[in-house]
C-alpha cells in the first residue's frame, strides 16, 4: 500500500529530476547524436520529474538530435479483439457490439495509454511519424522517422517489415529507461525470426480503410513474453559489451545494442522454446 509520505515527492527523489538532469544521465549512459533509439519508458520510476512526460521526451530529444532517430512503442491494445480480454474482460455478448462500432484506429489522434504517460506524448510532439498498424504502432522522430514506420504489415506487426526491424537494420539501440525484458518488443522480433513451432492467433482491430470504418482480421504469430526476462539475462551474461547498465533520474536504465540482442534472441528462442 502506498501512504501519503510515500507518494511526496522527495520521498522518491533528493532532488527534482529535471530535463537537463535526464540529458546528462543518458548522454553519460552512452546514448549519442545521430542513435537510432527504441525507448521503454516508465515515468515514475525516474523520480519526481519535473513538467512530467514533456521533459522526458525533450531530454532524449535534445540528445539524440535530428540527426538520429527516436522511436516508441504506442501500441492500442485497447482497440483489441475483446475476445482476448482478460482484465478485466467484458461479457461475451458485448463482443460483437464492440467490434461493430468501437472507433478505428487513426494514427494522429488516437491514445496509447497502456503503454504508459511517456510515449502518449510524444506520439503528438511536432514532426513525430507513427505507422498505421491498429495494435502495434509506433512513433518516430529524428531523420530517418518516415521510413522507419512506413509499411508496417498487419500479419507480422512485431516481425519482418515492421519499424522493430527498421531499427535492427539501422544498427539502433534499445534503452529501457526504468524498465526490464519483460516489455522489450525487440525480444517479439527474435521470436519471429526463431526456428521454433510457433502457435498462431487470429486478431482484429478497427481501421479506416479508403475513409470508412472496417473491422479487420488477421492471422499473426501467439507472441509470448513469459521468457523474455530469462532470455535477457542470458545475453547479457554472454554478450556484456553490449549492454551498459546505469542510472537515469533514480532509474535503473539499460542500453542495448539491439542487433546483437535480437541475433541472440534468434537462437535462444530456437533452443529454448522447444524445450
Amino acid at each position: 500500500m502506498v501512504t501519503v509520505s510515500d507518494a511526496l515527492p522527495e520521498a522518491r527523489c533528493d532532488e527534482p529530476i529535471t530535463t537537463a538532469r535526464i540529458a546528462a544521465d543518458l548522454r553519460a549512459l552512452g546514448v549519442e547524436a545521430g542513435d537510432t533509439l527504441l525507448v521503454h519508458s516508465s515515468l515514475s520510476a525516474l523520480g519526481w520529474v519535473a513538467g512530467g512526460p514533456p521533459a522526458v521526451v525533450d531530454a532524449l530529444q535534445s540528445v539524440v538530435t535530428e540527426t538520429g532517430t527516436l522511436v516508441l512503442p504506442t501500441h492500442t491494445s485497447q482497440l483489441s479483439d475483446p475476445k482476448d480480454w482478460s482484465n478485466p474482460p467484458i461479457p461475451e455478448s458485448w463482443h460483437q457490439p464492440f467490434r461493430d462500432a468501437v472507433s478505428p484506429y487513426r494514427p494522429a489522434v488516437t491514445p496509447c495509454p497502456r503503454v504508459g504517460s511517456v510515449p502518449d506524448c510524444f506520439r503528438s510532439y511536432p514532426g513525430v511519424e507513427r505507422s498505421a498498424h491498429p495494435l502495434y504502432s509506433f512513433a518516430a522522430w529524428g531523420a530517418d522517422a518516415a521510413d522507419v514506420v512506413a509499411d508496417h504489415p498487419l500479419d507480422t506487426g512485431l516481425g519482418p517489415g515492421s519499424p522493430l526491424e527498421a531499427v535492427y537494420d539501422r544498427g539502433g539501440y534499445v534503452l529501457q529507461l526504468g524498465t526490464d525484458h519483460n516489455t522489450n518488443t525487440s525480444l517479439h522480433l527474435a521470436e519471429h525470426r526463431a526456428d521454433w513451432a510457433k502457435p498462431t492467433d487470429e486478431a482484429g482491430a478497427p481501421m479506416l480503410r479508403g475513409g470508412d470504418r472496417e473491422w479487420v482480421e488477421w492471422t499473426e504469430l501467439a507472441t509470448d513474453t513469459d521468457d523474455f526476462p530469462n532470455c535477457g539475462a542470458a545475453f547479457a551474461a554472454a554478450h556484456p559489451e553490449a549492454v551498459t547498465t546505469g542510472e537515469v533520474g533514480v532509474a535503473d536504465t539499460t542500453l542495448l545494442d539491439q542487433r546483437a540482442l535480437v541475433d541472440f534472441g534468434t537462437e535462444w528462442f530456437g533452443e529454448n522454446r522447444e524445450a
